[in-house]
């Protein structure tokens, strides 16, 4: 088990970004399949009202502090995590990583000209990135067959996955024993900031622990989300 805290339950990595990226590169040598959940106040929130959300969670190979209020839940109860580790800023340096190494990856997820726009971007970002293949994420349970096939016959060694909230993390759980991938990551909202869709906060906003603000700017029907963060941090006031 890599170094981590507790938060209701669930372990959440103590690694830096550096890290992690050398303990998925590990992953990715031993072919041993890693999901990878970025773990913010809303997930937590979802695992405790569903015990199968955080029964997902809690076995998930690897997770990792993305939330702001996570970095902040582990400072206030005095088991600090090392850093924030951004799940957009940790896709980047995996895919940085793959281009190196020659690893072929897979996107799935967003809507089709939000996920081509999205591999444009990165083909600009990364020339010599193997993409063996990408899709939309907007598909039912009765397609589930067809996409895997799809990605058993890719045999990608990274496979991101930008899908619902409530699809993306339970989705990859259960079907990573399956697809076999040594690295199987959620998201989120990546694709739309990749494609340019959407602005990311400025780094200011970042550091200031805002970047949900930010979002929120650009996205306001997502305010009932929004609203599992007091509930988050009395939670937090209450474990102490």
């Amino acid at each position: 088990m890599y170094n981590h805290t507790k938060l209701f339950d669930i372990h959440i990595s103590k690694m830096n970004m550096r890290e992690t990226v050398a303990y998925l590169t590990e992953a990715i040598e031993q072919k041993k399949p890693t999901q990878v959940i970025t773990a913010n106040p809303i997930m937590i929130m979802a695992a405790l009202e569903d015990e199968n959300y955080k029964r997902m969670m809690q076995q998930a190979e690897l997770v990792v502090p993305d939330g702001a209020g996570v970095v902040w839940a582990a400072n206030y109860l005095n088991d600090p995590v090392q850093e924030r580790v951004p799940g957009i800023d940790l896709m980047l340096e995996l895919l940085g990583r793959a281009q190196d190494r020659a690893w072929n990856v897979y996107f799935l997820g967003a809507s089709t000209e939000v996920i081509e726009a999205a591999i444009a971007n990165i083909r600009s970002r990364f020339p010599q990135l193997h993409i063996c293949g990408y899709r939309n994420g907007y598909f039912g349970t009765e397609q589930d067959e067809e996409v895997i096939t799809e990605l058993k016959s890719k045999n990608p060694d990274l496979l991101f996955v930008g899908r619902a909230a409530n699809q993306q993390e339970p989705w990859i759980h259960q079907h990573k024993s399956n697809l076999s991938i040594p690295v199987l990551m959620g998201v989120g909202g990546s694709f739309d900031v990749l494609s340019g869709k959407l602005k990311r906060a400025p780094r200011i906003w970042q550091t200031l622990r805002l970047e949900w603000l930010y979002r929120l700017l650009q996205e306001p029907w997502r305010y009932k989300r929004m609203l599992q963060l007091p509930k988050f941090m009395w939670l937090v006031f209450r474990k102490k």
